[in-house]
C-alpha cells in the first residue's frame, strides 16, 4: 500500500496524506465526503503502517492483520459493527484473522477500532494492505 493513511486522535475517521507544509500536513478523509483539513503541530498524529498489535511471539503490523482480514473476508466489510457487537463476537473474530494475539493486552476497545478502521478503509477503497516485499523492507 502506497499511500500514507493516517490516525488524527480527536478526530473521528481516518485520513490520506495529501502534503506536508512547515508545521502542517494537509489530509484527505477517507469516506465519500473527501473533504481536506490540516492537522497541525498540536495534534497527535499516527501513521497505521507505524501500528502494531501484541501477539503471544513477536508484534504484527495493522496493515498485514487487514490483509488477514481482506483475505478472509474477500476484501469486503466485516458484518460485525464496532459500537453493537458483543465481546464474544468481537474474540472470536479476532481469534479467527489473528489466533496468536495476547488476550491479555489486547482489549476490545483494540478489536473495536481494528472492525471499525479496516470498514473505513474498505468503503474508501483501499484493499490491499500488505504485501511480501513490505515485510523485507520492515
Amino acid at each position: 500500500m502506497k499511500d500514507t493513511i493516517l490516525a488524527i486522535s480527536g478526530k473521528p475517521g481516518l485520513y490520506r496524506l495529501i502534503s506536508s507544509g512547515r508545521n502542517m500536513l494537509i489530509v484527505e478523509s477517507i469516506d465519500a465526503e473527501k473533504r481536506r483539513i490540516p492537522a497541525g503541530a498540536r495534534d497527535r498524529v499516527t501513521s497505521l503502517t507505524d501500528v502494531t498489535m501484541y501477539t503471544t511471539t513477536e508484534d504484527t503490523p495493522l496493515m498485514k492483520i487487514f490483509q488477514n482480514i481482506a483475505d478472509r473476508y474477500e476484501a469486503k466489510p466485516v458484518p460485525l459493527h464496532h459500537k453493537t457487537s458483543g465481546t464474544e463476537e468481537l474474540e472470536a473474530f479476532m481469534s479467527e484473522v489473528l489466533p496468536e494475539y495476547d488476550k491479555d493486552r489486547v482489549h476490545v476497545s483494540d478489536i473495536r477500532k481494528l472492525v471499525q478502521w479496516y470498514n473505513i478503509l474498505i468503503a474508501g477503497g483501499i484493499t490491499k494492505f500488505w504485501e511480501e516485499e513490505e515485510q523485507t523492507e520492515a
